[in-house]
């Protein structure tokens, strides 16, 4: 049976690339390791419901972590932004949940209704007669 071994370098250049990959691969995979813990570290006060203060301090981590990451080429600039952007969306509609469950409770106890925004006036969809679109009318 004949196992297979893998050419080693011989050059001198090539000897140094692999100890300055090595050393590369190490750092990317410390940056890597950093962003995920704080990106897991987020998404388990999210699931958890803990409260706004707890995780907009571990939002904040996150988004340090992963500028630093983007800055050292360990990951896209873009897809830093596109981590950011998801976990303030999920932030923000974790924190509408619970301004809308005080805001029930407190609408309960007096008894009244949750007093509508000023300025938003409904809009109605109709048909614009000479040309036959869809339009709108206040």
């Amino acid at each position: 049976m004949i196992l297979y071994i893998p050419i080693m370098a011989n050059t001198k250049s090539a000897k140094k690339n692999i100890r300055s990959s090595a050393r590369k691969k190490k750092h990317n995979d410390m940056w890597e390791k950093k962003y995920k813990d704080a990106k897991k570290s987020l998404s388990k006060a999210i699931s958890a419901k803990e409260s706004l203060k707890i995780i907009s301090d571990k939002f904040v981590a996150l988004q340090k972590s992963l500028d630093k990451a983007a800055k050292e080429k360990v990951i896209h600039k873009n897809k830093a932004n596109r981590v950011k952007s998801n976990y303030a969306r999920k932030i923000s509609a974790l924190a509408l949940q619970k301004e809308e469950r005080i805001g029930t409770k407190s609408t309960e106890a007096t008894g009244g209704t949750k007093p509508a925004k000023p300025g938003k006036a409904s809009i109605k969809r109709t048909e614009n007669k000479e040309t036959g679109k869809p339009g709108k009318r206040k």
